[in-house]
């Protein structure tokens, strides 16, 4: 029989001290045995839950956002953790990454990088792999559609220019961003990001359509290649 977390003093259950004080009184460790909401024989969720965070070694700032890095396979690896459990932290990882978006992605107006950056920062700053997007704008700089075209390795992505602008012809639509993230935290461009840049600023010309930003995401950071390196 797991221990129940029924079995802890009121003072000290998650619970009822998030019904009575609010979650926003609750600990990392309270909030995740919510999640976990049974124990083992020897540990009640929030053990388990301290275990969890005890992954993150260089947690300085007492953040969760490691947990978006983490996976199942990882997470059922601590004694017990099983699948189920795995799942709920991942699904709730997930979820708190797609309410930081905003409700109506494909109806903002874009004006500037950072616009941009605020939209997808969350998103993309903790995935292990390269992933680019194509935003597809209308004259109003409205976003029509989003398209991933390419997930790449951890430094880099494989893409020419017909693949980022042949969904912009179909639908015939004047504008695009590019954007993707650097698994390593860093946002500087390659030589490689700027130069595939070049390449298909050039075709979109040909074609009629204005490339207004490559943004490269980083870990909380962003940097605009149209912005900082105009050719």
């Amino acid at each position: 029989m797991s221990i129940n977390l029924n079995q802890l003093p009121i003072s000290e259950r998650p619970y009822e001290r998030l019904e009575l004080y609010g979650e926003k009184t609750l600990s990392n460790s309270e909030l995740l045995a919510i999640i976990i909401k049974t124990g083992t024989k020897q540990e009640t969720a929030v053990d388990l839950a301290q275990k969890i965070l005890s992954i993150n070694n260089t947690n300085k700032n007492n953040s969760l956002r490691f947990l978006e890095q983490i996976s199942i396979e990882e997470l059922t690896k601590i004694k017990g953790i099983g699948r189920v459990k795995a799942i709920q932290l991942k699904a709730v990882c997930e979820i708190a990454k797609r309410i930081s978006r905003p409700i109506d992605i494909e109806k903002v107006i874009i004006k500037s990088p950072k616009d941009i950056a605020n939209i997808f920062i969350e998103e993309l700053r903790y995935e292990k792999r390269e992933i680019l997007k194509v935003l597809i704008l209308n004259t109003k700089n409205i976003i029509q559609k989003i398209i991933d075209i390419a997930i790449g390795g951890t430094s880099s992505i494989n893409v020419e220019p017909k693949d980022i602008l042949k969904e912009a012809v179909k639908m015939e639509m004047p504008k695009i961003i590019i954007i993707h993230n650097h698994p390593s935290g860093d946002a500087t461009p390659s030589m490689s990001d700027i130069e595939i840049t070049k390449r298909i600023n050039e075709s979109a010309k040909l074609l009629g359509i204005q490339l207004l930003d490559h943004i490269v995401i980083g870990d909380g950071t962003y940097t605009s290649i149209l912005s900082k390196y105009k050719s």
